[in-house]
């Protein structure tokens, strides 16, 4: 028969596992985020530019 320190170990081993995995799944959907936030950012850029052909508004005066 097993101990129960032994038992203990085990699970928490399992749940030491469980987390690791979840951990790098959280990683992954954080970075397919980030990616999603850059193209809309990059889509909605590209939608305010004035269409080809037809001046840009001055964008200011450098200095």
């Amino acid at each position: 028969m097993p101990s129960v320190m032994g038992l203990l170990e085990e699970r928490e081993r399992a749940a030491r596992q469980r987390a690791e995995g979840l951990q790098a799944e959280l990683q992954e959907a954080e970075a397919a985020w980030e990616r999603f936030v850059i193209v809309r950012q990059t889509v909605a850029e590209v939608l305010a530019e004035p269409p080809a052909g037809e001046e840009a508004p001055p964008a200011g005066v450098a200095g």
